[in-house]
């Protein structure tokens, strides 16, 4: 693979146009893809639009689409000309949009019609045109404020003669302002430019070799820079086809659309397969007493799990041979799974302000519960580790981290050392090989009474080990501590199918039966809730264990990478 000249977009897109002219680059599932020759010609039809509109270099333009093709031809062609793209998730709200319009002073947005509606509110007045992601032409911004539809605009005319040239960027300039959610519930523009980004990608095919007979099958949402980066720049870095999905990635569409693609990368976040393993490996193992029985066994669930595993891989199209996970912890139960089925995954770790891989590694060396090691040509150490665990929050130098965030010089000071680390915030300790293992969020920690180090994620790993749930959340709560649980309801649908088709009963005694199961599960809700603590208080320290368990009825609000959002939590009291 012959890598850029330069660590800017303008080279990128120059020198795979040059390299993989007719190959597939980017392309709904099935449907014909776009070839880098075409990704580079509508790029540059694009960038000839926004000089029309005035857009020059260092101008923002903001971004506002679910994944599609048009969204990579957008994101080049805005940062090839020297201007900054401002992806924003689609999981944002029209009051969090305008915020970012406004704080950004975006000048142009390009949005795809679905998305459109999110802007009928009050825009800023740096916004001064709005582009459709679906076909790239001009829209009637007047219209998108007023009631939120798509309205083709007048086509321009160039009155000034011939357009400006664009200034085209250098590899420190700013490219891309991201705005994240996170888990903290205040969003902070971090800039990332375009080395940042471009060397990250580098450093990532240090560790995994991407090639133009690659397909990856892209899932997550893209203005997030763990997909942005390794699941976009990557494959248009080194010739690879991307295919995006038209609709939600359900199971009836997602299975189809693996079958199709016959996918050999992905990437993924750990709730998506954990829902894989809980949903269709963990109840064949739990599901009679004969099978949990056996299970005890070790060599009876490793065989089972390469069973199962045989099988899901090829649902998932039978190719693969990188399945990357990342954005937040991966349970133990899952991950031993995944090895003991062969399954081709490695686990990574990263922050959007560092572009955003730190550590990781191929399917081959993984370790368990582990992120694998630190990128080729970045550093990597363990901050005033404990003499004891070797633990210490986790610093990062090198030419991925970020320029700053966006208007907030204060608050970019205080990530960063005196002799410029960036501190992640994030609690970790390396083997001696170096194998990274992440413990938690600093913030996240609680101390017990007694001065002991209580990390929740360690807790919740356990209660999610447990057949019955589905996800947890632990916290503080007046020096007590205690969890919310959303239980497993879809075994109880499990349940009522199965006594549904081995009854032969009628609709109206079926009706019947159905409404004394539900109460009985609800009446046993709360001594399973019990039993859960229990059983969990069982296998932790005496000062990590857990005061109360109360039921959360509904999923948890998650962030796009599926990490629950902690601070809509934290501050409710309990139901009790």
């Amino acid at each position: 693979m012959q890598l850029p000249e330069k660590l800017t977009f303008r080279s990128l897109l120059e020198n795979s146009a040059s390299l993989y002219s007719e190959q597939p680059a980017l392309g709904f599932v099935g449907q014909k893809p776009l070839t880098y020759n075409d990704v580079n010609s509508r790029a540059e039809e694009l960038t000839r639009m926004l000089l029309m509109l005035g857009v020059r270099k260092g101008d923002r333009v903001a971004l506002l689409s679910q994944n599609m093709p048009n969204w990579g031809v957008s994101y080049l062609a805005v940062t090839s000309m020297g201007a900054v793209v401002v992806p924003i998730l689609i999981d944002f709200s029209d009051f969090e949009i305008s915020k970012i319009l406004q704080h950004s002073e975006s000048k142009v947005i390009i949005v795809s019609e679905k998305q459109a509606y999110k802007l009928q509110g009050v825009l800023p007045k740096t916004l001064k045109s709005a582009i459709l992601a679906d076909d790239l032409t001009e829209i009637s911004l007047g219209n998108l404020e007023l009631n939120g539809a798509v309205v083709k605009a007048e086509p321009r005319k160039n009155k000034g003669g011939a357009l400006p040239v664009p200034e085209y960027p250098a590899e420190d300039d700013l490219a891309a302002i991201l705005y994240t959610s996170g888990t903290t519930g205040k969003p902070k523009g971090v800039m990332l430019s375009h080395k940042n980004i471009l060397s990250n990608a580098v450093s990532t095919l240090g560790i995994q070799d991407v090639h133009p007979h690659d397909r990856l099958l892209s899932v997550l949402p893209l203005p997030h820079t763990y997909e942005c980066t390794i699941g976009f720049v990557i494959p248009f870095m080194s010739g690879a086809a991307v295919s995006y999905l038209d609709k939600l990635p359900t199971p009836a569409v997602l299975l189809p659309a693996m079958e199709e693609v016959k996918p050999t990368m992905m990437l993924t976040v750990p709730l998506i397969i954990e829902k894989v393993y809980q949903n269709k490996v963990l109840p064949k193992l739990t599901g009679s007493p004969l099978m949990r029985g056996l299970s005890k066994v070790r060599a009876v669930k490793k065989f089972f799990h390469k069973m199962a595993g045989k099988k899901i891989y090829k649902a998932f199209g039978g190719h693969l041979h990188f399945f990357g996970i990342g954005g937040s912890k991966l349970s133990a139960a899952t991950e031993r799974f995944l090895r003991d089925a062969g399954f081709p995954y490695a686990i990574g770790y990263g922050l959007t302000e560092t572009s955003p891989l730190l550590a990781g590694c191929g399917p081959k060396v993984t370790k368990f519960q582990s992120t694998g090691h630190v990128l080729p040509g970045q550093e990597l150490r363990i901050l005033d580790p404990d003499p004891y665990t070797g633990e210490g929050e986790i610093i990062a130098r090198g030419p991925m981290v970020m320029m700053g965030y966006y208007k907030e010089p204060e608050l970019t000071e205080a990530v960063f050392t005196k002799d410029g680390w960036f501190k992640t915030g994030d609690l970790g300790v390396m083997d001696e090989d170096g194998y990274l293992f992440i413990r938690g969020r600093i913030k996240n920690i609680i101390i017990s009474p007694t001065g002991e180090n209580i990390y929740p994620e360690d807790i919740e790993a356990v209660i999610n080990s447990e057949r019955h749930v589905l996800e947890s959340l632990v916290y503080e709560l007046k020096g007590k501590l205690v969890a919310r649980v959303h239980l497993n309801y879809e075994e109880i649908d499990r349940r009522y199918h199965e006594l549904k088709e081995s009854s032969g009963k009628s609709y109206n005694e079926m009706k019947e039966t159905a409404g004394l199961l539900f109460e009985q599960i609800q009446a046993k809700a709360k001594q399973r809730l019990g039993e859960i603590q229990q059983k969990v208080n069982a296998r932790l320290s005496r000062f990590s264990r857990l005061t109360f368990i109360e039921e959360q009825t509904e999923p948890f609000e998650k962030t796009p990478t599926k990490k629950i959002k902690r601070f809509l939590y934290l501050d409710k009291k309990d139901s009790r």
